[in-house]
C-alpha cells in the first residue's frame, strides 16, 4: 500500500513529504483495514508540515487528519461494520494513504448513497463553521456576521449554514478574482479587504448590526473586520493565514467594547461530551448526505502525486479543496 510520509518539517511543505510503498498489513484483534476513498488537505495539514501548527505529531508521520474509506477486513474476533461499508475515519490516523489500519471501535458508518468526497471533508471544517456560528453569540434571524477568508473551506460552509438559519453574511476576500466564487455559495455581500472595509460594510448592511466577526487571517485584517462590528460585538479568531499576529486597535476593545476570543476545534473536542459530539456530527452528516451542505473541490490527486497535491493546497490561488483520492 502507499503512504504519504514525512520525517522532517520545513518551510516548503511539499519538499518534506513523499509517497512510500509498504506492505499492506493484516488487521489484528480489535483492528480494521480500510481502503481510503478520499481525504482532504486542510490549511492545518500544511502548517503541520511546516511545523507551525499548535499540535504536531511525532516523526516520522503519515499526513492527513480526516477522510472516508471502505472497510476491507476486520481482525480476528472483532466486531464492526460490514465489508465494503463506507466509514468515517478517526481523526489523525494518517489518511493520505491507500489503506489505513485503525481501531475498529472508532469507525463511524456513513450512508453509502451519499457523496463520499463531500463526506470526506466533514470532520474539521464543517464543525468549525457550525460551532463558531453557535457558541459565541446568540445570533437571531436577520442578524449579520462578517468573516474574512470567505473563499476558504470553513468560509463556504459558514455561508451555507448561516443562510439555513436566516443569518446574513458579509464575506471578505483578499483578491478580486475570488469574489464571484463566494457569491455562488450564497453570500449576501462579498467585499475585497482594505483599510476602508468598515465604510463599505456600513453601506452594505444599512441599519443592520454586525454582531459576530470571524477571523482566519490575522495581521491588519483582524482589525479591519473588528471595525465593522456593532458596539459590544464579538470577534473570534481561528487562524493566521497572513502569518502575522492579530492586530486589534485599543479603540475597538476599550471604547467600543469589542470582545476577542479564539477557537480551536481540537480544544472543543477535548471538552465536549460524547453526546455533544454525536449531536454535531449527526446534524452535519444529514446535511451533507442530502446535498444541502457542500464544498468546492479544486483538484484530486493520487497518493503518488502527494508533492503536487500539497503544493496546490498551499497555493493561495485555488478555488476549492484539494483531495487525495487513491487510485
Amino acid at each position: 500500500m502507499l503512504q504519504a510520509k514525512y520525517e522532517k518539517r520545513g518551510p516548503v511543505p511539499q519538499d518534506v513529504i513523499g509517497a512510500v510503498e509498504v506492505e499492506t498489513p493484516d488487521p489484528g484483534p480489535g483492528q480494521a483495514l480500510v481502503k481510503v476513498v478520499a481525504a482532504p488537505i486542510n490549511p492545518s495539514d500544511v502548517l503541520t508540515l511546516t511545523g507551525e501548527y499548535g499540535m504536531l505529531p511525532s516523526l516520522p508521520a503519515i499526513g492527513g487528519n480526516e477522510g472516508v474509506g471502505k472497510l476491507v477486513a476486520l481482525g480476528p474476533d472483532t466486531e464492526g461494520p460490514e465489508q465494503g461499508q463506507l466509514v468515517l475515519l478517526p481523526v489523525g490516523v494518517g489518511t493520505w494513504a491507500s489503506h489505513v489500519l485503525v481501531d475498529a471501535r472508532k469507525l463511524i458508518p456513513l450512508p453509502g448513497e451519499a457523496d463520499a468526497k463531500q463526506l470526506a471533508m466533514m470532520t474539521i471544517n464543517p464543525p468549525t463553521a457550525l460551532l463558531m456560528l453557535n457558541e459565541f453569540v446568540d445570533l437571531q434571524e436577520g442578524d449579520w456576521v462578517i468573516q474574512n477568508a470567505a473563499n476558504s473551506g470553513v468560509g463556504g460552509y459558514l455561508i451555507q449554514l448561516a443562510k439555513m438559519k436566516g443569518i446574513k453574511t458579509v464575506n471578505v476576500v483578499r483578491r478580486e478574482s475570488a469574489v464571484e466564487g463566494v457569491k455562488e455559495q450564497g453570500a449576501d455581500v462579498v467585499l475585497v479587504d482594505g483599510p476602508d472595509l468598515h465604510k463599505r460594510v456600513r453601506e452594505a448592511v444599512g441599519e443592520g448590526k454586525v454582531r459576530l466577526a470571524i477571523d482566519a487571517v490575522g495581521g491588519a485584517a483582524t482589525d479591519h473586520i473588528a471595525n465593522c462590528l456593532a458596539e459590544g460585538g464579538t470577534l473570534v479568531n481561528y487562524g493566521m493565514m497572513s502569518g502575522e499576529p492579530c492586530q486589534v486597535s485599543p479603540a475597538n476593545i476599550v471604547f467600543r467594547g469589542v470582545t476577542v476570543k479564539g477557537f480551536w476545534l481540537a480544544k472543543w473536542f477535548e471538552n465536549a461530551s460524547p453526546e455533544q459530539q454525536r449531536n454535531i456530527f449527526g446534524q452535519l452528516t444529514k446535511l451533507i448526505a442530502t446535498g444541502k451542505l457542500q464544498a468546492k473541490i479544486a483538484g484530486e490527486y493520487d497518493v503518488l502525486q502527494i508533492k503536487e497535491a500539497v503544493a496546490a493546497a498551499a497555493s493561495g490561488e485555488r478555488d476549492g479543496k484539494i483531495l487525495i483520492v487513491p487510485v
